[in-house]
């Protein structure tokens, strides 16, 4: 529903705000599978991180507002997640850890 004052169904520098200290400041120029605590077991596939972004901005923006998210990895190759249920592939963290 529209706010009735800006007309606004979300404002978009208000999700600006949101990606950027959730998502960007987290994920650039990081390493994914090291850096990254929200990522921490899920291996980084263009589809994983639209499911994982789309668990971070959910709870953070008005309920119903979230339609999808699109994570282009070229020009022509991206994936949309819709939310719906889905199975994350997980490396298992501790296997690593103690290769270290």
């Amino acid at each position: 529903v529209p706010d009735p004052t800006t007309g606004y169904v979300l404002d978009l520098k208000l999700l600006r705000d949101i990606i950027e200290e959730h998502i960007i400041a987290k994920v650039d120029h990081r390493h994914l599978n090291e850096d990254v605590d929200f990522l921490r077991g899920i291996i980084p596939t263009a589809e994983n991180l639209a499911w994982a972004f789309w668990r971070i901005l959910e709870p953070r923006i008005p309920a119903g507002t979230l339609h999808s998210i699109k994570v282009y990895e070229s020009e022509n190759n991206f994936v949309e997640y819709r939310g719906e249920p889905m199975d994350v592939p997980r490396y298992c963290v501790e296997h690593i850890e103690h290769e270290q």
